[in-house]
């Protein structure tokens, strides 16, 4: 009965914060407020394919909530839980709740450690929102149907669009840069699976602080949009997320939050979250 009431006051207490607009911390210890999806460790010579045992079957993956792994562990910093990413097997920390209307924060830093089959590419991770549905849905095997503010050295705030998601973001095409005649009135872009443009699109600069320093990240989710910021700076205004299922769109504004593992060991830290009733007047200035 203690233990039941424990956790009823605990799940009372967090919707009446996440409710009154405070910041909540996402991180403790315990990785308490999360779960683990393990894909593959995808031995060399794989890329992206299911690997597969010595009769030829693809192999299962690992799954949810395994024990016997140090992909994602919590250690302390100056008196801080950090969570560490080893990116050794593929995969992801996913929040057992999920969200809409709110301002994300957390701090980011690189490791040294790369894994195949990103031993001789950019060092990668990322932040995926809207996640619903089942683990496993991309070509990887390893996350949900999501957006994703692009984790990456030297790209921090790029959009990539996970399995069958689609989105609309303001961005120039390289003919609209190239053309002085061009219309620039700012025009939104359809990306994503089966749309105008496929899967990725570039930040609008490079904030990213130097190898081993602390990034600042922000995401901005609040009705149908969204807004990347890295540093202190917005690089990324999106609208209208959704995704494509047989030739239906349809509306994605709410999920859980995945951090990825992803052949590169990283480090978060000080993950709050906050519920947001309107947009920041800040913001509204992008989507005029």
């Amino acid at each position: 009965m203690t233990k039941f009431y424990i956790f009823l006051l605990f799940i009372f207490s967090f919707s009446f914060h996440y409710g009154q607009n405070l910041s909540i911390n996402l991180l403790d210890k315990d990785l308490s407020q999360w779960d683990i999806y393990l894909s593959y460790a995808y031995p060399e010579g794989y890329k992206g394919e299911i690997p597969k045992d010595a009769e030829g079957n693809d192999l299962s993956p690992i799954g949810l909530n395994k024990e016997g792994f140090d992909v994602f562990t919590v250690i302390e910093e100056d008196g801080q839980p950090v969570l560490r990413i080893s990116g050794e097997i593929y995969g992801c920390v996913a929040t057992k709740s999920e969200f809409e209307n709110y301002h994300l924060k957390l701090q980011v830093k690189w490791g040294d450690i790369k894994w195949h089959p990103r031993k001789k590419l950019l060092k990668d991770s990322g932040v995926l929102y809207h996640s619903i549905g089942p683990y496993g849905a991309e070509s990887w095997r390893s996350w949900m149907l999501s957006q994703e503010f692009q984790v990456m050295q030297g790209h921090m705030g790029d959009f990539w669009s996970q399995a069958n998601s689609a989105i609309d973001i303001r961005a120039y095409l390289p003919e609209y840069i190239m053309n002085p005649v061009a219309d620039k009135s700012q025009p939104f872009l359809t990306l994503g699976r089966g749309e105008e443009v496929q899967g990725y699109c570039m930040r609008s600069a490079n904030f990213e602080k130097p190898h081993g320093d602390w990034n600042t990240l922000e995401l901005i989710c609040f009705e149908n949009k969204s807004i990347h910021i890295v540093n202190g700076e917005v690089v990324m205004i999106l609208q209208n997320s959704r995704y494509v299922e047989d030739g239906k769109k349809i509306p994605m504004q709410k999920g859980k939050i995945q951090l990825q593992s992803e052949a590169a060991e990283v480090f978060y830290k000080e993950i709050t979250i906050k519920k947001l009733n309107i947009l920041p007047k800040i913001y509204e200035q992008y989507y005029k």
